[in-house]
This record gives structure tokens, C-alpha cells and sequence, in this order.
């Protein structure tokens, strides 16, 4: 089989809202990771794989190895994957790239494919409003941050991660996030003005836990993937059309 199609993912959030969940859900993951490994080209995760993610120069968070394997073995068959950091794994580093073989994004990117453009970002932070977030990611993400998190012990500041984790409102929401409408979901207003300057075909974005499709003019459309939470969706690009799916593990 050809491998010509690209996929996408987000907000796996492995390791909340207990292990036993978490595995459950990593083992649905790479299931799903199986069912496309013969025509994937490559896949884009776009953040919050992990609930946390911190890389101290000869520590990182323990687990997680069924789908770090299978990222490994895809990366040594040929398919190229990126991870786009989230607000909850932002702190990676170089350990994923050197021992699976993904590359790390850092930020928003623009995808050119087959004369497609498809502008990719994991989502925060982004369009009108929440000024208190982000100063808060502004924050998080200087290096003063960093270095400081990292002069804890790892059983200090990991322990202390995972505790937040399992307060978080993501692991104890029972019931998906609600459809705010159009003119209220903030990033339907960024890719909207975004638009207006540097048109594209798709808006590919995580973190809004919603699986979404929104016509943002005759051109281009906004496509949010969801989470494996609850909806277990993604999305793929098969050359021409970019479009939303769900995965059932028959």
C-alpha cells in the first residue's frame, strides 16, 4: 500500500484521571496507530499527549511505554511524526527525538501539501480574550521557569504535577465541553481574522476538546480534533480533502 496520507491527533492526555483509565486509553491509541501505519506518510500530534510532561536531563515522567514504542517502531518504518507542544507537555525537550525518531514543534506551523495549505497549532492562547492565561503560558514557557522546575527533585516536581493533574478539570469532567456558537468560540474568531490576511485552506487545531467542523468562508474551513476522552477523533488528508473521523476498535 502507498503511503500517502497525512493524519492527525491531539489531547490523548495519558495519565489522567487514573492509571488504570489512562492505560485503556493508550492501548485504544495505538490500536488506532496500527489501523493506519500502511498508508500513513506522516502524522501530526498537536499537544497534550501527555497531562504532564516535564524532561530534567536524565529524568522524565515514567509510563506511556506502549505508545512510545509504537512511535518508534512507526518512525522506523519510514513515517514521519511531529509533535506539536501543548499547554500540558510544553516542557519537551530532545529526548523524544532521540530516542523515537519524532520531530518537536514548538509552536504554531503552516503545512503545504498537494496545494493545500493547512495551518496547524495545538490552539492556546490564541484569538480574542483570556489575557490571564496568557501571561500565565508566558510564564510557564520562559526558561527562568524551566530552570527553576528543574532544581526540584523529580519526585518533588513530578509528584507535584500529577497532583494538580488529578484535581484538573479534565480529569473529572464527565461530559464533553459545550459548543459555545460561532461568534463565541474563540478560535473560530482567530481563523476568521486570520483569513483575512493569509488565506488557507484548513484550520487544524487541538485543545478545545470538542470535534469540530466550521466552514470559515467558501475556501477554507476550521476543523477542531476533539480528544480520546470522549470522542476518540481525528483527522486525515487523503491528497485532496481534509476531514474529521472517529476510531472504534473493532
Amino acid at each position: 500500500m502507498i503511503k500517502n496520507k497525512i493524519y492527525f491527533a491531539s489531547d490523548f492526555h495519558l495519565g489522567v484521571p487514573t492509571h488504570k483509565d489512562s492505560l485503556v486509553r493508550e492501548r485504544l491509541i495505538v490500536s488506532w496507530l496500527d489501523s493506519i501505519k500502511e498508508d500513513a506518510k506522516s502524522i501530526y500530534l498537536l499537544g497534550d499527549i501527555f497531562d504532564f510532561w516535564f524532561e530534567y536531563k536524565t529524568v522524565v515522567p515514567k509510563g506511556f511505554v506502549r505508545l512510545l514504542g509504537k512511535l518508534a517502531q512507526l518512525t522506523d518504518s519510514g513515517t514521519e511524526i511531529y509533535i506539536l507542544k501543548g499547554n500540558h507537555d510544553m516542557w519537551m525537550y530532545d529526548y523524544l527525538p532521540k530516542e523515537i525518531g519524532v520531530k518537536i514543534i514548538n509552536d504554531r506551523t503552516l503545512l503545504e501539501e498537494n496545494g493545500r495549505k493547512i495551518f496547524l497549532a495545538h490552539g492556546d492562547g490564541l484569538g480574542p480574550g483570556d489575557i490571564g492565561y496568557k501571561l500565565i503560558k508566558k510564564i510557564f514557557a520562559s526558561k527562568f521557569c524551566q530552570w527553576f522546575f528543574s532544581r526540584l527533585h523529580p519526585n518533588f516536581g513530578i509528584g507535584i504535577a500529577q497532583f494538580w493533574s488529578q484535581r484538573s478539570r479534565i480529569a473529572n469532567q464527565e461530559n464533553p465541553e459545550p459548543f459555545l456558537g460561532e461568534d463565541k468560540e474563540w478560535l473560530v474568531s482567530y481563523c476568521k481574522e486570520k483569513q483575512k490576511e493569509n488565506p488557507v485552506d484548513y484550520y487544524v487545531f487541538g485543545h478545545r476538546h470538542l470535534a469540530l467542523e466550521i466552514d470559515i468562508d467558501s475556501a477554507s474551513k476550521y476543523i477542531n480534533l476533539g480528544d480520546w476522552i470522549h470522542y476518540n477523533s481525528y483527522a486525515v488528508f487523503d491528497g485532496e480533502k481534509l476531514e474529521l473521523k472517529y476510531f472504534t476498535n473493532n
